[in-house]
């Protein structure tokens, strides 16, 4: 098995970034030969590395830290008063986990939100072969939370499990049912579903101050941010 010790790592050439304009980019990837497992997963998460895919990487910016990996404390976690709105509104879902694995209405509803939320970026237009590089993977332990209302699938969290936490790696939901916050609701679920497992955290990926589509995760309180290596709460 392999150890983050002596796991390879590459870096792309700069790229656009895909959170702030008129910036580049550079991606640090973990050997993709390597021999992946859960066990060393959780430690690179725990450093800061997101999955996509096969693929696990973090941000490597030479003069720039603005990506910063945040994480939720679920234990002492406390729901605002918009969180606890989202969370009563939407008691008539019903949430079923399943395998990772294809699914043609899963994809569909997948194809419908990118077309309506992303058709500007690098993941429109939707394909399948695209879809299971991006969601799914050989030797992650992932599930696919399926949120139905009156049986009609309306939104999949797609979630990873680590050795302290859940990782949520992607939600999409249906267009039409944007006043619900389906995206909100998602985290309020693995959040609870992360206590329910007796998990310590819930890892939410990147954190950019100055993203507006990454505000919504310092709406989550308390929220732990991946600082020079070490965790600590956000103030």
């Amino acid at each position: 098995m392999s150890s983050a010790s002596s796991l390879k790592f590459f870096t792309t050439s700069p790229h656009d970034c895909s959170y702030l304009e008129q910036r580049k980019a550079v991606t640090l990837f973990a050997d993709p030969e390597s021999d992946m497992t859960p066990a060393l997963y959780s430690h690179l998460s725990m450093l800061g590395f997101r999955r996509s895919g096969n693929y696990v990487y973090r941000p490597q910016c030479e003069s720039c830290r603005a990506c910063i990996s945040v994480r939720i404390p679920v234990a002492s976690f406390v729901p605002s008063r918009s969180h606890k709105r989202c969370w009563k509104s939407n008691q008539d879902i019903t949430v079923t986990c399943v395998p990772a694995a294809w699914d043609e209405a899963h994809y569909s509803l997948y194809a419908r939100y990118i077309a309506s939320r992303h058709r500007d970026g690098d993941m429109y237009p939707p394909t399948p072969r695209q879809y299971r590089e991006f969601l799914t993977c050989d030797w992650s332990e992932t599930f696919f939370a399926e949120f139905r209302i009156d049986g009609r699938l309306v939104a999949i969290a797609v979630t990873d499990v680590v050795d302290d936490g859940l990782s949520a790696v992607y939600t999409f939901y249906d267009p039409q049912e944007t006043a619900r916050s389906l995206g909100t609701y998602a985290i309020l679920w693995q959040i609870a579903e992360t206590r329910r497992q007796g998990l310590g955290h819930l890892y939410l990926g990147y954190w950019v101050r100055h993203a507006p589509r990454m505000r919504y995760k310092s709406q989550f309180r308390p929220l732990e941010l991946l600082i020079e290596g070490e965790w600590l709460l956000a103030r």
